[in-house]
């Protein structure tokens, strides 16, 4: 959009969140609007309305970003119909009006432009309130299928925002006409990594740059089942690879414990972690090959950066979107998706062919590359000043 056509000053209210997978594309798109309506001399006006337990209530505070809650219900679910109608998902979905109540007041009263609504069972209320109060509604949805909270809202929305081509030929075709495909907004400073700042604030003296270096993450908090398999394979591994290992902080003990019969010199290609923060961007850059879950943000960054990925889905993840994720880019050629029960030879078999052949991690990179939109906040950004204006 032309900086001239641009408004003077927008009020944006968001919806979202409960975990970073909702969170933080709604803030990377908060932060580009800013950004935007700022380099015009214009002025931006943001409040977020989610819950007091999720992620949100720390991540909109700490942005200088206005905060408000309203009651809501989680919907437990499960593969038998009859238990979705347990006491507490009954006693949960009797709170959505009053949350709807409650956000068609918080909408009335600060008089949005829009709405941006990403996901999680908090958007619900203030999704419908929008409607209510016939302010434009835009939704994002960061997995190949719409989740539960945008089903509920997709009839409601001035717009749908997909993260993936092949997300449009899942959504009802009622509402099929009001999507468009915006990719999955990724923080830009995660774009902007460079190997050799891993290598110093981590202290890798001892890898070896002849080697590729493997980044192995299961999110903030770890994943037992990619810790252990990782942990049956790490001395074959270390052989061919120097690996980043982020492993979640309740698990460093027992795998140092593990690493400690480790000869000196593949120790040193071992760099194990609780967590990784501020250094991520750093690691990912030097890292040339990355073992993790499938997720919508992880999915996100990886193709934004083209790196080639093995995944091991969350078998748990609502409506199993992480297998879903994984199979869309492994059957592109773009990533391999371990599926099912994961072994430590099958996470092997994996790896080595692209630990061995650089050619190999270089296609499978190119194609990652392919699906990914480092852009994705602008282009949001665009739905949204675009819904406004009617």
């Amino acid at each position: 959009m032309d900086s001239s056509s641009l408004p003077r000053s927008f009020r944006l209210l968001v919806t979202g969140g409960g975990t970073g997978g909702h969170t933080y594309p709604a803030l990377t798109a908060v932060r580009a609007l800013q950004a935007r309506l700022g380099a015009a001399g214009g002025t931006l006006d943001v409040l977020w309305i989610g819950t007091a337990q999720g992620l949100e209530a720390k991540v909109a505070p700490a942005e200088g970003i206005a905060f408000k809650t309203v009651a809501t219900g989680k919907i437990r679910r499960s593969a038998n119909p009859l238990k979705m109608l347990s006491t507490a998902n009954l006693k949960d979905m009797a709170r959505v009006p009053l949350g709807v109540a409650q956000a068609r007041t918080i909408v009335s009263d600060f008089q949005p432009d829009a709405v941006l609504a990403t996901g999680g069972y908090v958007a619900v209320p203030a999704g419908l309130a929008a409607r209510l109060c016939r302010v434009p509604l835009v939704l994002h949805e960061q997995t190949v299928r719409l989740g539960l909270a945008n089903r509920k809202l997709a009839g409601s929305a001035t717009r749908i925002a997909v993260s993936s081509e092949s997300s449009l030929e899942l959504l009802p075709a009622d509402v099929r006409d009001r999507a468009v495909v915006t990719g999955n907004p990724v923080r830009p400073e995660v774009l902007a990594g460079h190997p050799q700042k891993a290598v110093d604030a981590l202290g890798l003296a001892g890898f070896d740059p002849r080697l590729p270096t493997v980044y192995v993450t299961g999110g903030a908090q770890g994943a037992a089942q990619i810790n252990g398999v990782v942990q049956e394979v790490l001395p074959w591994l270390l052989e061919r690879a120097n690996v980043v290992h982020q492993c979640g902080p309740a698990n460093v003990d027992a795998l140092r414990a593990s690493a400690a019969h480790l000869d000196p010199v593949r120790a040193g290609r071992y760099h194990l972690a609780g967590f990784v923060g501020a250094e991520l961007p750093d690691v990912l850059a030097l890292a040339d090959l990355v073992i993790s879950r499938s997720g919508a943000g992880t999915l996100a960054e990886l193709t934004a950066l083209g790196k080639p990925a093995v995944f091991v889905p969350l078998a748990t993840s609502a409506g199993n979107e992480q297998a879903h994720n994984a199979r869309h880019l492994a059957e592109a050629g773009a990533a391999v998706a371990l599926l099912g029960d994961v072994t430590a030879h099958a996470l092997a078999e994996a790896v080595g062919p692209l630990l061995a052949d650089p050619v190999r991690r270089a296609a499978m990179a190119e194609r990652a590359r392919a699906y990914g939109r480092p852009d994705a906040a602008d282009r949001l950004v665009d739905v949204i000043l675009a819904a406004a204006r009617g």
